[in-house]
């Protein structure tokens, strides 16, 4: 059976919470196999490694080949192609000729997408999904001061190109079509490491997790990072990298507490407390819209609460500054009650989260941007709109796809 390959329109698309912008690139289009393809799309033929010079390839450890018009992997395979920073529209063509295929993709580090995208043989699925790529670059002579953690290890989330993943039982993929969209609404999250983009399964947070569960038409740009205080993070720069990007309307995620109650100045609390004022109206400046979320709860906090009077702050500040506010720390605490003896599915140690425990709460924070900031109420997947911590989804009964080997180095922070 010939292979045929349908590229879509985006232009054609009509997607809502866009805000139209000047003159746009071309499309990137890549197709995977022989051909031939229409003008302006480039021809994948061959599985080899990510070329700097052609822009464009597989990184290392990818086991798939290339068979009439898709690439499959026979494990998880990641693909990249070289982009400049910002959000980009991407639309996935998935599905063979050869049988049916379960593909689900992750961006960068492990950003979930799409998740178990079926698609019978000989059928093309199409998926829409809006990714932020970004560099440590703030302005001329001036960057994030990255960990050593990050130039080693994650530095696929500071590259200049966008790195797609590919797992699932059999994951099979037609073509892939890039386009930049920087007027899109983003979502800056800035936290510790029960927010970031963790590199290495099995930890996992959140943050990564969130795009799943919020609808196309909306981009997901993660600054959190292990080991990360409200300070450290300034200090940084992450929050003077994430203003230099900001546009008005965007939307700013701040979770701090986990390594901020450490500090045992006697006025820590205090300045915590002022350093998030000095945040919100930083960020009202810039015309973004500030959310606060209180810290979820460590795995014994289903006893008792284990962050002092952080959480507290986090809504003394939402209230008297009438700021968005997503409970975390509360929900988390009925999620974990509810989870009972599973309740140790939910974790990797015990602070830190596995896939299914930041699947969850990456669902208390989805749910809870509906009122917390109702511009994003539209752009809020109906399952997590839906969802209850009391009523979390079953532990036992939850799978994803497996992604690459595991790493048990545990994360910075506690």
């Amino acid at each position: 059976m010939r292979s045929v390959l349908v590229f879509f329109s985006l232009a054609a698309v009509g997607l809502t919470g866009i805000r139209s912008d000047a003159a746009q690139e071309a499309p990137l289009r890549f197709a995977f196999g022989p051909g031939p393809y229409p003008d302006g799309v480039t021809a994948v033929r061959d599985t080899g490694g990510y070329d700097a010079a052609r822009g464009f390839g597989f990184e290392p450890g990818a086991d798939c080949r290339i068979s009439g018009g898709a690439v499959i992997g026979l494990k998880p395979f990641a693909f990249s192609v070289r982009l400049p920073e910002g959000n980009h529209e991407v639309t996935l063509t998935l599905g063979d000729d050869e049988a049916d295929s379960v593909t689900t993709v992750r961006v960068e580090a492990r950003r979930l997408l799409v998740e178990n995208q079926q698609a019978a043989k000989g059928k093309a699925v199409a998926r829409r999904i809006t990714v932020n790529t970004r560099t440590p670059v703030i302005g001329a002579g001036v960057s994030v001061k990255l960990k050593q953690r990050e130039r080693d290890s994650e530095t696929i989330t500071w590259d200049d190109r966008l790195t797609l993943e590919f797992s699932g039982s059999r994951p099979s993929v037609r073509a892939i079509d890039i386009k930049p969209i920087p007027g899109v609404p983003t979502v800056f999250i800035a936290g510790d490491s029960t927010v970031c983009d963790q590199p290495d399964a099995p930890w996992s947070s959140w943050g990564q997790m969130l795009p799943r569960f919020l609808k196309p038409g909306v981009v997901v740009a993660n600054y959190a990072q292990s080991g990360e205080s409200l300070k450290s993070s300034i200090g940084a720069r992450r929050f003077e990298k994430i203003f230099s990007r900001m546009k008005r309307g965007d939307t700013l995620l701040l979770q701090f507490g986990h390594n901020d109650m450490k500090d045992k100045n006697p006025d820590a609390l205090s300045t915590y407390t002022e350093t998030l004022r000095k945040i919100v109206t930083e960020t009202r400046a810039k015309g973004g819209v500030p959310v606060l979320v209180t810290p979820m709860e460590r795995k014994a906090g289903v006893k008792g609460p284990t962050l002092a009077g952080y959480p507290d702050a986090v809504r003394k500040v939402a209230r008297e500054e009438k700021v968005g506010l997503v409970d975390l720390n509360a929900a988390s605490v009925r999620l974990y009650l509810a989870l009972g003896a599973d309740l140790g599915l939910a974790f990797q140690d015990g602070t830190h989260h596995n896939g299914y425990g930041s699947y969850e709460l990456a669902k208390c924070v989805a749910a809870g941007l509906v009122s917390a900031q109702p511009a994003l109420s539209a752009f809020v997947a109906d399952e997590a709109r839906a969802f209850r911590p009391e009523r979390p989804d079953p532990p036992r009964a939850f799978a994803l796809a497996a992604e690459s080997p595991p790493d048990s180095a545990k994360p910075d922070g506690d």
